[in-house]
């Protein structure tokens, strides 16, 4: 909360002092240490002003509430992994389950404007590596990040949103129903404080906390200029694994994840890709992602004959939503189930 203070001074400060109120007694006995950077002497001495102390108060009220978390950067609970990184945040609003921050996780991220097959894919790869043992980690928005939230929901890895808002403000609010089944399935974490709105500066500096968290960083979609590609830009400068799935040559959203193909990202058609690229491919074999998606898509693969059908004209037929059939045609294509054929049609395959 102090004014003209960085974050990443902030951390460097307290690795150098050991901790807060060390650096607030440095700054008053004038031998704060130097990290390169000019700060606010006289305010770090003496910090508590009526804005800084209401929300410090605030936040300790907050904290009190169940199933609520406040960790800092010498907290024996704060993650190892997000400790590792350049910029480490001094401080983390956690709510839901702790224990999601501490094993293997991957960040999943993409166009706010998706695609419906791009929305597909994110869900079931996400699904896929919740199944596999992974925590999906995104940021909450629309499209892309909503749909690895529901997908790793889906699984027993469950999910991690790290918001660009303070932990109690629902943003945008058409994902309100989504973030509370993450808050109540999951865990969702802020840096910022309490009551701060959406501003447009803080999404790309809470990026860093979702690569941070994570083994590896897959994008779906995104347009030359996303803000997917800060994460991925960060996610490589942090020593993490960076996957794109490549689209069409005509799209606007896949023009980004073509980019950071041809930058060195690993070009990956299955989640097998990305459990194999960590070692781990054999735990959770083609048969078992068979197993697991054809007994979700039971209903549509009983109804899908070896003749060629058209999602949609299978919707209808079923009463389904269309945007869910696609979803399940494309899990029941990766599993290797059906054959999508020229002109938009799917087959069921002879096993």
């Amino acid at each position: 909360m102090l004014p003209g203070l960085p974050r990443h001074a902030a951390a460097r400060l307290i690795h150098a002092h050991g901790t807060a109120p060390a650096v607030i007694e440095a700054a008053r006995e004038q031998r704060l240490a130097d990290v390169g950077v000019d700060l606010p002497i006289v305010a770090i001495a003496a910090p508590f002003a009526p804005r800084a102390r209401a929300v410090a108060e605030a936040t300790l009220h907050w904290a009190g509430q169940p199933g609520n978390h406040l960790l800092t950067l010498n907290d024996a609970a704060y993650p190892p992994q997000l400790k590792e990184i350049a910029d480490p945040p001094v401080l983390l609003h956690v709510q839901g389950n702790l224990a999601l921050l501490y094993g293997k996780a991957i960040g999943i991220v993409g166009s706010r404007t998706a695609t419906q097959q791009g929305k597909a894919n994110a869900g079931n790869f996400a699904r896929a590596l919740s199944e596999a043992g992974f925590t999906i980690v995104s940021g909450l928005a629309l499209g892309i990040d909503a749909a690895a939230h529901l997908g790793g929901m889906a699984g027993p890895g469950s999910t991690v949103a790290v918001v660009g808002t303070g932990i109690d403000v629902v943003y945008p609010v058409s994902n309100a129903a989504l973030d509370a089944r993450v808050r109540e399935a999951g865990c969702i974490l802020s840096e910022f404080a309490l009551g701060t709105p959406a501003r447009k500066q803080n999404f790309p500096i809470r990026n860093r906390i979702i690569s941070g968290l994570s083994r590896g960083v897959l994008v779906v979609e995104a347009a030359e200029q996303s803000g997917s590609l800060i994460t991925a830009r960060l996610a490589n400068e942090q020593g993490r694994d960076v996957f794109a799935i490549p689209g069409s040559i005509h799209s606007a959203l896949a023009k980004g994840c073509h980019k950071l193909i041809r930058d060195g990202a690993r070009l990956v058609e299955t989640a097998h890709d990305i459990l194999e690229a960590f070692g781990i491919g054999n735990a959770y074999c083609a048969e078992a992602m068979f197993d697991e998606l054809t007994h979700a898509a039971d209903v549509l693969l009983t109804a899908l004959s070896y003749d060629p059908v058209g999602a949609d004209e299978l919707a209808a037929r079923l009463k389904l939503d269309p945007a869910d059939t696609q979803a399940s045609l494309l899990a029941l294509e990766l599993a290797g189930v059906v054959e999508r054929l020229p002109g938009g049609v799917f087959q069921r395959l002879k096993r």
